[in-house]
């Protein structure tokens, strides 16, 4: 893929432009509609939020990608807390997806994020596309997802160290964190300064 984009930090003149390639990015994918833009409206004043690390593609003049980082953390078994990050909502423009947009985004990303110190970093996604820029089962690593049954299906949630053998010895729950889960009257309510959509019912939505 040629590199005709560039990836940068976002500023605040981003942000409307953002959160509709975000809302155009979710909408209907995961339930009716989406929660993902006011979930990063939220995110951005969270005292966890990673600014140096909150990032927008841009191509021909026009935001067509962005991906943020959250700081985490992992209770460890052995009773201390291990600091980690999670990222996300991570996305791409919805005519540029497959095309090697979103792989390039997510690669920069997580260097940044090692550059920084991230340590490791735990995540729900899809392992046939986050695999290939090394993630894995977190199970795998010994860490469990807050919730979940033992032997529930936990295949949708991942892991990768961004520093070599930061897991080593350690097992424990990781629980996303608070700032990601908002009220859903608010984000009706958020989502009224964007053009009308229509909210569809669709097979494959888990919400």
């Amino acid at each position: 893929m040629l590199k005709d984009y560039i990836i940068r930090l976002e500023t605040p003149a981003d942000y409307e432009e953002t959160e509709n390639l975000v809302r155009e990015s979710f909408w209907n994918v995961y339930r009716p509609g989406c929660l993902e833009p006011y979930v990063l409206h939220c995110l951005r004043s969270d005292p966890d939020f990673v600014k140096e690390l909150d990032f927008v593609m841009v191509k021909d003049g026009r935001i067509i990608g962005q991906n943020i980082f959250m700081r985490a953390s992992i209770q460890a078994d052995d009773g201390r807390t291990i600091p980690i990050m999670t990222m996300g909502p991570i996305c791409i423009a919805p005519e540029l997806k497959r095309q090697g947009y979103g792989k390039a985004l997510l690669d920069y990303s997580l260097e940044k994020a090692a550059a920084l110190g991230g340590g490791a970093l735990c995540f729900e996604g899809n392992i046939a596309f986050y695999g290939k820029s090394g993630f894995d089962y977190a199970s795998k690593f010994g860490i469990r997802y807050h919730g979940l049954p033992e032997g529930a299906d936990a295949s949708f949630f991942l892991c990768r160290e961004l520093t070599p053998g930061y897991l080593g010895g350690v097992t424990g729950e990781y629980a996303t964190p608070r700032g990601y889960f908002v009220d859903e009257a608010e984000a009706e309510a958020f989502d009224r300064r964007f053009p009308p959509k229509e909210k569809r019912k669709l097979p494959g939505q888990i919400f």
